[in-house]
């Protein structure tokens, strides 16, 4: 109930890019080949959004605000749909639904199947992201969600297959990732706690 607006207004922004990149296509505006546009850029959201789930933590920790870890599972399930929508686009787009191409493409492109194992354990994130999982797993619950960081280096890799040709693309989602896992290093945790303590007596302080 605290949170509501907050995540009214993520659930509507998460809806843009794939409203905004349906209408283009639409309107003929994702040039020759709209297919593998809408393919390449509902993957590359959803790695936006692995990433900024995983930012959720590091601003919590540093801003003492309950507002990031309110959202951090509903941009988790989003990451997951983009992911769904990202290999939907590829099969109706670029298989034709022919799921023999499909075989075909996995002996001929390893990426793919590294997509696949991507999405497998995002799958099994998302299934596990409600309450009762939380309960019912207890303490393993969160030993099963520390999976997220193998799905960052299986997705990192996928679009290291996919973009070769742009290095410097890739090296910027890379580094980003690598920066959200030294977040999480013990020491810098500590740190980001004690600032975050800091900042709350400050405001205390200035309130008063």
């Amino acid at each position: 109930m605290r949170f509501r607006p907050w995540r009214l207004f993520i659930f509507l922004l998460a809806l843009v890019p794939v409203c905004l990149w349906l209408y283009q296509a639409w309107i003929f505006a994702l040039g020759p080949d709209p297919g593998k546009v809408l393919v390449d850029r509902l993957g590359l959201a959803a790695l936006w959004f692995l990433l900024i789930t995983l930012a959720m933590t590091p601003l919590q920790k540093s801003t003492g605000w309950g507002g990031w870890i309110a959202v951090r599972r509903q941009l988790g399930l989003w990451c997951f749909t983009y992911v769904g929508l990202h290999i939907g686009a590829y099969a109706v787009f670029l298989l034709g639904l022919d799921m023999q191409q499909l075989l075909v493409d996995l002996g001929k492109r390893p990426y793919i199947f590294v997509g696949a194992l991507g999405f497998s354990g995002l799958l099994a994130l998302a299934a596990t992201s409600n309450r009762f999982s939380v309960r019912r797993l207890g303490r393993r619950w969160k030993q099963l969600h520390r999976l997220v960081y193998a799905v960052l280096v299986i997705a990192l890799l996928h679009m290291l297959w996919v973009v070769r040709a742009d290095m410097a693309e890739w090296s910027g989602y890379a580094l980003t990732g690598a920066f959200l896992m030294l977040l999480r290093a013990p020491g810098v945790v500590r740190f980001l706690s004690r600032l975050s303590a800091l900042f709350r007596r400050d405001d205390k302080k200035v309130s008063i």
